[in-house]
């Protein structure tokens, strides 16, 4: 059995903190506000991942009431992720996910955003999709407040 499962966030960006995008630290004068380290793209995943697996939220999961995940970095999560539906019978497929961010220009780190999140959850770098994509200075967005990451998760059941 093949499921699907869909996840968003977004963050806002602030001064003084690192900007950490799919497990990796990209190079700009700004990064994400969050209880943990703000890492939108994970942080979408993790959520489409555990939607196909019929699991709660990663704010079910990993509250921001919690000490524990304080600064955490939300790439060792997604790995939790991945415990957590293989526990319930499903293992990762594929990932399609798209960052929607004016700044900064995110092609240049795709590779290793790739490479870390398959790394995270167990499938070959083809298996994951990264896009990016602006929204033409509309909204917050386009106003370089904050980026958001949308990402379509498929799983399989294990076999019994």
């Amino acid at each position: 059995m093949v499921r699907f499962g869909i996840g968003f966030d977004c963050h806002r960006l602030v001064p003084g903190r690192k900007l950490v995008l799919g497990g990796v630290e990209v190079p700009y004068h700004e990064g994400l506000l969050g209880h943990s380290d703000g890492d939108c793209l994970c942080h979408a995943i993790s959520d489409a991942l555990l939607g196909a697996a019929s699991l709660p939220d990663i704010g079910h999961q990993f509250p921001d009431t919690d000490a524990r995940y304080k600064d955490a970095f939300s790439l060792e999560l997604l790995a939790k992720v991945r415990e957590m539906i293989e526990g319930v019978g499903y293992v990762p497929e594929f990932i399609d996910s798209v960052i929607i961010a004016q700044e900064p220009k995110l092609g240049p780190h795709y590779a290793r955003m790739r490479e870390a999140i398959s790394g995270a959850l167990g499938v070959a770098s083809s298996c994951v999709s990264i896009k990016a994509s602006t929204t033409e200075r509309l909204g917050f967005l386009g106003a370089k407040e904050g980026i958001a990451a949308l990402a379509v998760a498929t799983v399989a059941q294990l076999a019994r």
